[in-house]
């Protein structure tokens, strides 16, 4: 028989700052039974020089002590740039003095005298908020790597996410399919106050109309067939944090009413439920359409709510300055991941992949890097590894890897801009021609070059 799981021993190290010395021991007697490390200062001067030494995980600070009182070793810690989540404990002019510490910077109060309990439960909180709040500054640090690309647009895109972060304004970005947006939602979400809290996703392309209102707002039991447990929403979850709705074009009208009584109230009502919950939510939504067109039928009031902050992503045949970063940093992944060794590319490779329409985005580029970390044979990889549509084995005209588009939209698109050059090629890249031949618009054919990012060889003879 396996033994009986242990559990979890409290981690952190805890600083006790008190003139009192049977302060100071009773606290310490507590908390190290419960399996903390600690450390006593008898004043204000010996707690400063032991947060100096770094690794304090809590400070239990008393605010009356000789010399250096709390209040300014508060001070202190604030000027010295020290961050440390300071619990307050104080016998003296109790509510003044809780009032003060808050105002300082403190993250809780413990009136003298006070309960084992009390105690264990304020430094918990402490150690989660400490925890909590150097996580926040890694992915804060971190989110701007994520975002790869030097071009002139994503440098745009990079400033936009730094600036409206840290606000709680809602953010609409709007993109091709596979461009980033969800990269774009969550580094919004980690350079936030928020990114200690959850970052939720809701794809409304791919959930039921008739279950979007139960996914986003939850549902009471016995709300309607199949409701046997009471649930909680995606608005529930998201609490604190930011809930991120992908595909927002595609979502019900009746959905978009309640989306908007949400945001206008911060108030929810679960399916089947009649009391009001409310939520604190950023919404961040993301789109492919335009949402202004009447055809899409979206409603121009929930539009005008979301779109406080627009944040545009370019497709990537549109910064194909992006193409060479992006691929090294998702081929050196996939090699990381697979546990396959690291292949140096041909500088012949990038050039073919700046040229490639990539219908698929950021999203194709990836699933390449991903496919050649796996098949290419060499130690090198070379134009012939490439798939045929871009000048790899056995090319002929239009290629044939757009087969490997990952959905249905972006093969069609992909189909498009292979069909689209080889005519170009047949026709001796002379545009007029090719656009009689095809029974298609000259104007057309050109939006169509442009944005696949095709070739036009020679100049157009008319």
């Amino acid at each position: 028989m396996s033994p009986a799981p242990q559990p979890e021993t409290p981690t952190g190290r805890i600083l006790i700052a008190d003139d009192e010395i049977a302060i100071r021991q009773s606290v310490s007697s507590i908390l190290r039974y419960e399996g903390y490390a600690v450390e006593e200062a008898a004043d204000g001067a010996a707690a400063l020089e032991a947060l100096g030494r770094g690794g304090i995980d809590v400070l239990l600070l008393d605010v009356k002590m000789p010399g250096i009182d709390g209040f300014e070793v508060m001070d202190r810690l604030a000027e010295e740039g020290i961050e440390v989540p300071v619990v307050v404990i104080s016998g003296h002019d109790a509510v003044e003095n809780a009032v003060e510490a808050i105002r300082r910077g403190a993250r809780d109060f413990l009136e003298k005298p006070f309960g084992k309990e009390a105690l264990l439960v304020r430094v918990a909180n402490a150690l989660d908020h400490g925890r909590l709040r150097r996580a926040h500054a890694e992915l804060n640090s971190g989110w701007r790597r994520e975002l790869i690309g030097e071009s002139a647009a994503m440098q745009r895109v990079k400033e936009l996410v730094a600036k409206v972060a840290p606000t709680p304004a809602r953010v609409l970005i709007t993109g091709e399919n596979g461009t980033g947006k969800e990269l774009v939602a969550r580094a919004i979400h980690a350079a936030s106050p928020r990114a200690g809290a959850p970052f939720v996703e809701v794809n409304c392309a791919a959930i039921p109309d008739e279950l979007i209102e139960s996914e986003l707002f939850g549902h009471e039991k016995g709300s309607f067939t199949g409701a046997h447990a009471r649930r909680m929403g995606k608005f529930e979850r998201a609490h604190g944090g930011t809930l991120f709705l992908d595909e927002i074009g595609d979502m019900s009208a009746a959905a978009q009413a309640k989306v908007l009584r949400a945001l206008e109230d911060d108030k929810i009502e679960r399916v089947g439920g009649d009391q009001p919950l409310r939520v604190d939510v950023r919404v961040v939504a993301a789109t492919n359409r335009d949402l202004r067109d009447p055809a899409l039928g979206f409603r121009s009031d929930l539009f005008f709510r979301l779109d406080v902050i627009s944040i545009e992503i370019p497709p990537l045949r549109e910064r194909p300055e992006d193409v060479e970063p992006l691929f090294r940093h998702f081929f050196a992944e996939a090699t990381r991941q697979m546990g396959q060794p690291f292949r140096e590319v041909d500088d012949a490779v990038f050039e073919r992949l700046r040229r490639h329409a990539w219908p698929g985005n950021v999203r194709e580029l990836r699933n390449l890097a991903e496919r050649l970390a796996i098949v290419a044979p060499t130690d090198r990889i070379r134009v012939a590894d490439l798939p045929p549509a871009m000048g790899g084995r056995d090319a002929g005209p239009g290629g044939g890897a757009f087969l490997e588009a990952p959905t249905f939209q972006e093969f069609k698109a992909a189909s498009e801009a292979a069909y689209l050059q080889a005519k170009l090629r047949e026709n001796g890249f002379n545009i007029s021609r090719t656009a009689e031949r095809l029974e298609m618009q000259r104007s057309n054919l050109y939006k169509k070059i442009q944005r696949y990012g095709l070739r036009t060889s020679g100049e157009e003879s008319d």
